[in-house]
């Protein structure tokens, strides 16, 4: 019988079991300042901030051409791979292996295959952010509790 394929919240889910055995806490698709969005964004118990890319095809990985201006905002970039999916082109400069680290995952779990190297954000940069993704977090558990909440009957602009 042949398995589907993983999907990006099958990859999400094992990248989230494994971040939670470390000790972190992940949120998915948070908005970058520059405007583009993160699969994943992860804080660990000091406050470094993580960001995974996933893909889950070959096509995917090829067509991605935005995840360098995701490094200005965390201190630690991986890429998330869907298991069975051939990790080597991440070895090529244009993925930058000497600073990106590599994930591989399923459903029900993930590895690190390479770590990313540490980039330390600059204490401004990071305390605007921790404040800014906690609220995101925040807002995202409110809008859960009491749906009205998004529908903006109950909204504050500065939410």
């Amino acid at each position: 019988m042949a398995r589907d394929p993983l999907t990006a919240a099958d990859v999400a889910r094992g990248v989230c079991r494994l971040f939670a055995q470390q000790g972190l806490v992940a949120i998915p698709e948070v908005t970058l300042p520059n405007g583009r969005r993160t699969d994943l964004t992860a804080i660990d118990a000091r406050g470094h901030i993580t960001i995974v890319e996933i893909k889950v095809s070959r096509a995917d990985l090829h067509g991605d051409g935005k995840w360098p201006d995701y490094c200005d905002w965390c201190d630690r970039f991986y890429w998330a791979l869907a298991a069975g999916l051939d990790p080597a082109i991440l070895d090529t400069p244009d993925y930058r292996p000497e600073t990106s680290g590599l994930i591989v995952a399923d459903r029900y779990g993930a590895a690190v295959v390479r770590d990313a190297a540490n980039c330390n954000l600059a204490p401004a940069r990071r305390k605007a952010e921790l404040l800014r993704i906690g609220r995101l977090a925040m807002r995202r558990s409110m809008i859960a509790a009491d749906p009205e909440l998004a529908a903006g009957q109950i909204y504050s602009t500065s939410l």
